[in-house]
């Protein structure tokens, strides 16, 4: 599979065969992607003799937890699950009830980042009766929406609540409601064959060690899954823009919004959302998570702009440098920048082309923008940092979308003519010109105007 340039495509053999070479990874698997779909595939090293394809299976750890998410959101959709229910609602025998669906998926609700007992990434898994009965108060780590502290106790609860709403496994219920609509046929809770075997690799010598792999039983949701680089690319098309076969882009857009910051510095580069890691690189804003488990090393990113993504996938269980994926994406850009689509000419409502043009709240400038299907873009003029774009609804107003005014409702309010007054954002009133005194400035405008 090649869809790149011959130039662009030995840049890309070049990073995938030194981070192997000088890592020490027995295989190392990766997919790039643009527009949505595979435009390039490379492998390095051997499984079981031979060079890995697009179709040989490699543990994908945490990735799962994407998986898991999806499906919660699937049922808050469907009405059975609000984010904001406390998970005691749904798994009444945890010890911490309090914190919510929408804490656990990002990892807010401040409980441990592993159970009791012995390291559970390489033991056999208990149930989930026995998971919940060996939480106690100390499960509990920090205050609930306090700050961020990774849990993959959080996601095996998230797991028994799929399992008691839709009466079955969570693994059988991602398989059958998200991961067969989108054809991803070799994705599975256990491996089948080809698949890698997990290696530590010595660390002062050229020898392997194998890892063990066992279903990890209540567990599982936090990391089971096995998959390939084949469809892995079809996941990361889905995170980039949703499925109607699964979730809308709508939602899936939402579990995008950053919900936790992870590095709390002048300005965050790495977050979380709902079930998915966010990271900000190079003025691309990735979604799409990493995943670990003995053995095993994987990553899915994508950029939902353009839709252009890696995977990689490698059966060792150290080594494997993080920026690999990152450094692909940037040989992509620089070897073959997108070519921006062809833009085109719109019929516009001459009631809304009126809209168009500057408006004042008080003596700050904003444009308002006509994007296509009716929706607006308001962005400030000078140095301020409240744009926001808004969508049209069937009763003649707009919401927001994004920024500032996300949820907030857009009004047009009209003079007995039918021209324009002043638009109404949640009772800030913005005018043709700074503080009109024709127009219901809250406060009112002193008489006689500027001076």
């Amino acid at each position: 599979m090649t869809a790149v340039l011959e130039v662009t495509a030995r840049a890309l053999l070049r990073r995938v065969a030194i981070e192997q070479a000088e890592a020490r990874v027995p295989s190392l698997a990766v997919t790039v992607i643009r527009d949505g779909a595979p435009v390039w595939f490379a492998a390095r090293g051997t499984v079981e003799g031979a060079a890995p394809t697009a179709g040989t299976q490699y543990r994908i750890g945490s990735i799962t937890k994407t998986m898991v998410a999806t499906m919660v959101m699937r049922l808050r959709d469907e009405g059975a699950v609000d984010l904001n229910d406390p998970i005691g609602k749904h798994v009444p025998a945890t010890p911490v009830g309090e914190v919510t669906v929408a804490q656990l998926l990002s990892h807010t609700g401040g409980l441990t980042a592993e159970p009791p007992g012995p390291w559970w990434e390489r033991t056999p898994g208990v149930t989930a009766e026995a998971l919940t009965g060996s939480l106690d108060a100390e499960t509990a780590r920090h205050r609930p929406g306090r700050r961020f502290h990774y849990s993959n106790v959080g996601f095996a609860l998230l797991g028994e609540l799929i399992a008691r709403h839709r009466g079955t496994s969570w693994a059988q219920a991602v398989t059958e409601e998200v991961l067969r609509p989108l054809g991803m046929n070799d994705t599975t809770p256990r491996p089948r064959e080809p698949h890698a075997r997990g290696y530590a690799v010595h660390p002062f010598a050229d020898v392997l060690l194998p890892e063990p792999e066992h279903d990890a039983g209540a567990m599982a949701p936090a990391g089971q899954m096995w998959s390939t680089t084949a469809d892995l690319a079809r996941w990361a098309a889905f995170l980039a823009a949703g499925d109607a076969r699964v979730l809308p882009a709508a939602t899936v857009a939402e579990m995008r919004e950053p919900a936790a910051v992870v590095e709390d510095g002048d300005g965050w580069s790495a977050g979380f959302g709902l079930g998915v890691q966010l990271l900000r690189h190079r003025g691309r804003r990735l979604t799409g998570h990493g995943g670990s488990m003995p053995g095993f090393l994987a990553v899915v990113w994508i950029d939902p702009a353009d839709r252009t993504g890696v995977v990689c996938m490698a059966n060792t269980t150290s080594g494997l440098r993080g920026s690999v994926a990152t450094d692909l994406l940037d040989i992509l850009d620089t070897h073959e920048p997108a070519i921006p689509a062809e833009w085109s000419p719109a019929t516009a409502d001459p009631d809304l082309l009126e809209l168009t043009g500057p408006w004042y709240w008080g003596p700050a400038a904003y444009l308002l923008r006509l994007l296509p299907g009716r929706d607006l873009q308001l962005t400030p003029l000078g140095p301020h940092s409240r744009a926001s774009r808004f969508a049209a609804r069937p009763d003649g107003t707009w919401l927001g979308l994004d920024g500032y005014y996300a949820g907030e409702v857009l009004r047009v309010v009209r003079r007995p003519d039918g021209t324009a007054s002043h638009l109404d954002l949640n009772t800030f009133i913005f005018t043709r010109r700074p503080y009109d005194p024709s127009a219901p400035v809250p406060g009112g405008v002193e008489e006689g105007g500027w001076r």
